[in-house]
């Protein structure tokens, strides 16, 4: 640009770019930056504080720069582009968890000082201990975002490299749990370890073990209370408390602004229209530059006339506006519509740049959402859309409604009176063709230019075509000898006609386009659709379509609705495989959807709608769930195969197994929980440019595996002892192995 102007261009002549998209992607990048930054600090205390050990500590953290070089390589390898949501989404305490799970249990075993055996049996038995858990745990998560590799169009485009980066991500931590970090242990460890005694923890062991037992003596009421609170998930869910939509917004610091006049409007008034609606956007102090356009362009790209006006409103930073609209987008828009709205006989309508073209591609109307009257008639098109827009206009959170009209253009029909023209002899091919030379031309002959070749036309001069008195005027020559007027021959009247016929599958349609503020989008468009269908009758024939993120909302629920299933269903028998037990497998499962009252609760908390976002979310917090599930239950297993037979009531064998294996494994499932929460809670508090499409996956995450933990910790060993019994599948006992 810069040469451009200094060289290229002539004097006082410079080019001034007004949508620099750099700026997107400089702030979005500084947002996640700063997340990642925040979750990998948070994760690294938690490291050090629950593991003890410095070491240890250092181990874990590695895995994080293995991991994303791993993925990093993967994704070039596979030309996949790794966008600014697969950054963002990546949750390092995730990515840790196998490491934690490892590095802790040697630690655990090393810690022992009455143990006679060398630290290398130690650190090769603790690691024997739980590669299998680490495996398949890994190979859960991995698992539960299969369905996003099946999401189409624009939420495909958004979330499959993200969940190709996490996946690699994961490969890539599994590799390093299950290989390296024994391996640096051994070197780091090789002459033992020691704990650090951390008195908040310890602390929280003795009283969950007095609380644990409490919770498996008192199971009906342990069992109570996590059907109600999966109860109330529920109602949350599916009850309407939550909103839904398709995705969120990007904000993208600036507005975009739609103008629509009536059809003919011509150029001169347009363009004076513009200049004062410029000049109202400006005048606030939050806008930096307000660039517009009117009309169409000259590549023929678009079919606007000049009743379209389009204006780029760029914006400053919120932390520099007015108090008045608490850096709130939408009470700005509120505002500036209040004095645009003082221009009689325009529709607006608000967007974002980018967005406006993604909507405009994905419905082919100029607005947000439409709907789409599909029929033959167009005066019937105008009369029902004007049906639907009264209906649309009564419900809440339905802004910027209007229709785009398809008639209104004045057009001079002139109806041959056949009477007129038997009375002076005339055929009406006659009339037809003096009508089409005066005003549309006639061939007669064509130029040749090379290959091309041109058509020669004529028709009357200017003057004599370019009013209706001028037509009314064009003579015919009678057989009588006389000239006779198009008005004494055809009836002439100027009505409306068509300003545009617009078509999809071979089908004339009229768009009523419309945005939602102030209210989730699922909703109100279903409210909408329900007020429509019960209050407008449609003629036989004509039919309707809820166009844009409507659509778009609906078609990735219905591939969700298909695909988890299969998904839950791999996970099951991944768990079957695991364990050689479908009991354990049903066990798990029911533990982490009983206590699934987190993820709904946090959405319904800070008032985020469900979008595929948040179901992203959902798939990873079930992942993650599954998880330490399987760390508590394969702990608690192997625990009752090396003590079966040492207590004399089976009962009570159990109950001291899941007990003591629920107690010793606290620590992994907290630092596990607790990693993965706080690596993604920077990115579910964050409200900078770039957060809001991380933003519900990472609300999601964080309200679930808190939840969880403070849930699924007493509810997992009630459901183990309340199933369990003497002749369950357990992994063989292997006797040199020390609890």
């Amino acid at each position: 640009m810069r040469s451009r102007n200094n060289g290229i261009l002539p004097p006082g002549v410079k080019v001034v770019p007004f949508l620099d998209r750099s700026d997107l992607v400089k702030y979005t990048v500084e947002t996640v930056e700063h997340n990642l930054t925040e979750g990998v600090i948070l994760v690294s205390v938690i490291l050090f504080l629950f593991l003890g050990n410095v070491r240890g500590a250092i181990i874990v953290a590695l895995t994080i720069p293995f991991a994303l070089l791993f993925a990093a390589i993967c994704l070039d390898l596979n030309h996949i582009p790794a966008n600014l949501l697969s950054l963002g989404a990546l949750d390092f305490g995730m990515v840790v968890d196998g490491s934690v799970i490892m590095i802790e249990n040697i630690v655990r075993h090393l810690a022992h000082p009455d143990d006679t055996r060398t630290p290398g049996q130690k650190i090769r038995q603790a690691s024997h201990e739980v590669q299998r858990p680490v495996f398949f745990a890994r190979g859960i998560i991995i698992a539960s975002y299969l369905p996003i590799f099946t999401l189409q169009a624009v939420e495909g485009r958004l979330f499959k490299p993200m969940a190709w980066t996490v996946c690699f991500a994961l490969i890539g931590a599994l590799v390093f749990a299950i290989i390296v970090a024994p391996v640096m242990a051994s070197m780091l460890f090789s002459k033992g370890a020691k704990e650090w005694e951390n008195p908040l923890l310890h602390w929280l062991t003795r009283r969950y073990r007095v609380a644990v037992r409490a919770a498996i003596e008192h199971r009906n009421t342990t069992l109570a209370i996590s059907t109600v609170l999966f109860a109330i998930a529920i109602y949350l869910t599916v009850g309407g408390p939550i909103g839904s939509e398709f995705l969120p917004h990007l904000d993208e610091g600036s507005i975009w602004v739609r103008g629509t006049l009536p059809p003919s409007e011509g150029p001169t008034a347009s363009i004076d229209f513009t200049n004062k609606a410029r000049q109202v956007m400006a005048s606030f102090p939050e806008v930096t530059q307000v660039v517009s356009q009117t009309g169409r362009p000259d590549d023929g790209t678009d079919t606007a006339g000049f009743f379209n006006t389009e204006y780029f409103v760029d914006l400053k930073q919120k932390e520099n506006w007015r108090p008045a609209f608490h850096r709130n987008k939408e009470e700005l828009i509120a505002a500036i519509n209040n004095e645009l709205s003082k221009f009689p006989g325009v529709i607006w309508n608000y967007s974002q740049p980018i967005s406006d073209n993604m909507e405009e591609a994905v419905s082919g109307v100029k607005g947000e959402l439409a709907v789409k009257l599909f029929g033959d008639n167009l005066r019937t098109l105008e009369h029902k859309a004007e049906e639907i827009q009264a209906q649309m206009s009564g419900v809440k959170g339905i802004q910027d409604l209007g229709i785009f009209r398809i008639v209104g253009q004045p057009n001079l029909n002139l109806e041959v009176d056949r009477d007129a023209a038997a009375r002076w002899g005339i055929n009406v091919a006659d009339i037809q063709d003096a009508v089409q030379t005066a005003v549309g031309a006639n061939a007669l002959t064509q130029v040749q230019q090379g290959e091309a070749r041109f058509d020669v036309t004529l028709r009357y001069q200017k003057q004599y075509r370019d009013t209706r008195e001028a037509i009314e005027n064009v003579r015919l020559l009678a057989p009588s000898g006389e000239r006779i007027s198009l008005a004494q021959l055809t009836k002439i009247s100027t009505d409306d006609g068509a300003e545009a016929i617009n078509r999809e599958g071979g089908q004339r349609y009229i768009a009523i386009k419309y945005s939602v503020r102030g209210r989730d989008l699922g909703s109100t468009v279903e409210e909408a659709i329900a007020k429509v269908n019960r209050n407008v009758q449609l003629p036989a024939g004509y039919h309707l379509e809820w166009a844009g993120e409507y659509e778009s909302q609906k078609r990735a629920n219905k591939r969700m609705a298909i695909v988890i299933p299969i998904t839950v269903l791999v996970i099951f028998l991944i768990l079957y495989t695991m364990f050689r037990s479908a009991k354990w497998a049903m066990l798990i499962l029911i533990s982490v959807v009983m206590a699934s009252i987190g993820g709904p609760l946090a959405l319904f908390l800070t008032h985020t709608n469900f979008s595929v976002s948040s179901a992203v979310g959902f798939l990873a917090l079930f992942g993650v769930s599954v998880e330490t599930g399987v760390i508590m239950i394969e702990f608690i297993n192997q625990l009752r195969a090396r003590r079966k037979g040492m207590e004399s009531s089976t009962h009570e064998h159990i109950i001291e197994a899941a007990v003591e294996g629920a107690v010793l494994r606290l620590r992994p499932v907290m630092m596990t929980m607790l990693v993965a929460t706080l690596g993604l809670l920077p990115a579910a508090l964050s409200h900078a440019i770039g957060s809001d499409s991380q933003r519900p996956f990472a609300i999601v995450i964080v309200g679930g595996l808190l939840a969880n933990l403070v849930i699924g910790v007493f509810l997992l060993p009630t459901l183990y002892v309340w199933v369990a019994r003497e002749d369950d599948v357990l992994p063989p006992s292997e006797a040199n192995e020390d609890f």
